[in-house]
């Protein structure tokens, strides 16, 4: 970890012959916190496609028919801070809730602006949605937290599901910056994937095949360690020139050790065990795919995880880009599972004693347009001004950052960029957003590409 005044240490040093790598090699690596009290863990709530403000957390009940729609806001239990009619559960509890309503950038494809979303830095290729996952792209947010402050009780250190972030339509399809990107593949998440309400369903990065049994797995690891020292001894006899950090061997060896200690761990087993959950929390939760992937992030971070990022789910219906049947979309198929998941989890959480040391977020990459589509009742892509939501983890309750303009179309106060708001995580994590870490050539590269948006803090 680098900061920039660091970083001009190192450029002075470079004259007197220690180059940049020497510099890295000579300090160690940590995080630094940046709070008084940082956050334990994060579970990010990627709300993939787009959510409408104006239909969630900025509505406008006094803007045009054709821009207020056909939803009412709500009150709730802080004065002056309603939200919609159909967050009903989420109503109960806006005194947990940080909303900043000015979110704000300019790049309305889904894949570059989900990039700058859950990385808090731009795309390598801006107002893309052809541009596909990369080694140049900014690490995502649990990456970073992989490198910086991971796992110490022997799960992993950033986990995704149920899928990785995906558009049809669009010719990348996958979103970049889902993984390690320029700090390399030791650094990328675990990905499990399915449907969590499955009666069926069984993480399938944890599965044993049906003729190994543990010992004969420990077995495996105890020859692999064998042959692995025996390759290391070959090597320092002849090292191998022009290997770089992107070694396929060193890579898969990587991701090999990794899945033997996972498949070894009974703590990483039962954290991953969805079903040891009491039924009457799994309802609470909801019985589909976002509630019970709400659930196992909120089980993997009692269990150690730092960061879980729960992706919103394609099942081909109820995706939140909703270009058309805006209104009933959001009213039957995504806010309820929305609502219902998040409020269960804070309750959840605060019941437990997590919620101070776990920062909750909720955003999408973008907002929907005021004016709604007459032929179709759809909203199209608006990244000029969305909403986001932060709660816990040193988060200040009950308060409204930020505000837009009369139809919700461009801020008017304390504008916020997805780099802010990235950046802002990446301090409530306690990680000191002026870092500069390596990238796979040892070049620096900055952690942040934003500011800190400092009175969303209690502290």
């Amino acid at each position: 970890m680098r900061s920039r005044r660091h970083l001009l240490q190192a450029g002075m040093l470079s004259g007197l012959g220690m180059g940049l790598a020497d510099w890295f090699a000579a300090t160690d690596v940590r995080a630094s916190a940046t709070v008084a009290k940082p956050a334990k863990a994060c579970i990010f709530l990627f709300m993939w496609g787009g959510p409408s403000q104006l239909e969630t957390f900025d509505m406008k009940p006094d803007a045009p028919a054709e821009v207020r729609g056909s939803f009412n806001p709500v009150s709730t239990r802080v004065a002056g801070m309603p939200i919609c009619e159909h967050f009903t559960h989420l109503a109960q509890m806006t005194d947990k809730l940080a909303i900043v309503r000015s979110l704000s950038h300019d790049d309305p494809a889904h894949l570059s602006s989900g990039h700058a979303a859950v990385t808090g830095q731009p795309a390598p290729v801006v107002k893309s949605d052809a541009t596909p996952p990369s080694n140049n792209d900014s690490p995502h947010l649990g990456s970073l937290v992989s490198k910086l402050r991971p796992s110490e009780q022997g799960v992993p250190s950033f986990v995704t599901l149920p899928w990785k972030a995906l558009h049809p339509a669009a010719p990348g399809g996958e979103a970049p910056g889902q993984h390690g990107g320029w700090l390399g593949p030791a650094h990328d998440g675990l990905l499990l994937t399915g449907d969590p309400n499955a009666a069926d369903w069984k993480p399938s990065s944890l599965a044993l095949p049906a003729d190994m049994s543990l010992a004969r797995l420990e077995s495996r690891v105890t020859l692999l360690k064998q042959l692995d020292a025996q390759r290391r001894q070959m090597e320092s006899d002849a090292p191998l020139l022009g290997r770089g950090t992107d070694d396929p061997t060193a890579t898969l060896r990587q991701h090999q050790q990794r899945a033997h200690r996972l498949l070894a761990s009974p703590h990483v087993r039962k954290a991953f065990d969805l079903a040891a959950e009491p039924e009457k929390v799994r309802q609470r939760y909801g019985r589909n795919i976002h509630g019970q992937s709400v659930l196992m992030a909120r089980r993997l971070v009692e269990h150690g995880v730092p960061l879980v990022s729960v992706n919103w789910h394609n099942d081909g219906r109820n995706f939140w880009d909703t270009h058309v049947n805006n209104f009933n979309r959001l009213k039957d198929d995504l806010i309820p599972p929305s609502d219902r998941a998040l409020s269960a989890l804070l309750e959840d959480l605060e019941q437990r004693g997590m919620l101070d040391e776990t920062l909750v977020v909720w955003v999408g990459e973008f907002g929907r347009k005021p004016q709604i589509n007459p032929a179709n009742a759809g909203r199209e892509h608006w990244p000029f001004c969305y909403s986001g939501l932060m709660a816990g983890g040193g988060i200040r309750g009950g308060t409204v950052y930020g505000a837009s303009d009369k139809l919700a179309a461009h801020p008017i106060r304390d504008p916020v960029s997805p780099y802010d708001f990235g950046t802002t995580i990446v301090h409530a994590l306690g990680m000191d957003p002026e870092t500069y870490l390596p990238d796979r050539e040892g070049r620096p590269r900055p952690i942040t590409a934003g500011k800190v948006i400092h009175p969303l803090f209690t502290g």
